[in-house]
């Protein structure tokens, strides 16, 4: 395994509506990007959490994942039509910096997620069960690999 963690760094997320789409099954990006869903939700302004990422999160309800591709935007924001909101209280988050190649399937592994759990109880901070883990795919560090190839997903796991 090549992935790398970089750090983690505590961060605060407010309450957010997280607009976007719930997947069935596995998410389904390559839709998002054949019909420009993306480009309707950056029209609108989002939390400073979400910055220029689009988000890729999972949370679970009734003892099963609940998956969605979407932005984080302030509670209350309304949502376009086509689209489907979540609100998500204020959370802490554990935001893992991980480092590869953007092709990586590494980054989307048990094992890394166990990595981060790993690091996360070294630097004595405790997952918040069953809440929300986001992949923020931040751009440029994303979308811009560096002279290596690599680029930084920001994995988040709520704490408490």
């Amino acid at each position: 395994m090549s992935i790398k963690l970089l750090e983690i760094k505590k961060e605060s997320c407010p309450a957010a509506r997280l607009i976007g789409k719930k997947q069935a099954g596995s998410p389904n990006w390559n839709e998002w990007w054949e019909n420009n869903w993306f480009e309707k939700l950056e029209e609108i302004p989002r939390i400073p959490f979400n910055g220029d990422a689009y988000i890729g999160a999972v949370h679970i309800v009734d003892g099963m994942p609940e998956r969605w591709i979407g932005m984080l935007f302030p509670a209350g924001t309304e949502v376009p039509e086509g689209f489907e909101a979540v609100d998500i209280e204020p959370l802490e988050y554990a935001v893992c910096y991980l480092y590869d190649k953007e092709s990586s399937s590494d980054f989307y592994t048990l094992h890394t997620h166990d990595m981060c759990l790993e690091e996360m109880k070294i630097q004595n901070l405790k997952r918040n069960e069953d809440n929300w883990c986001l992949e923020r795919y931040n751009c440029p560090r994303f979308t811009t690999p560096d002279e290596s190839g690599n680029v930084i997903l920001d994995y988040a796991i709520s704490i408490l």
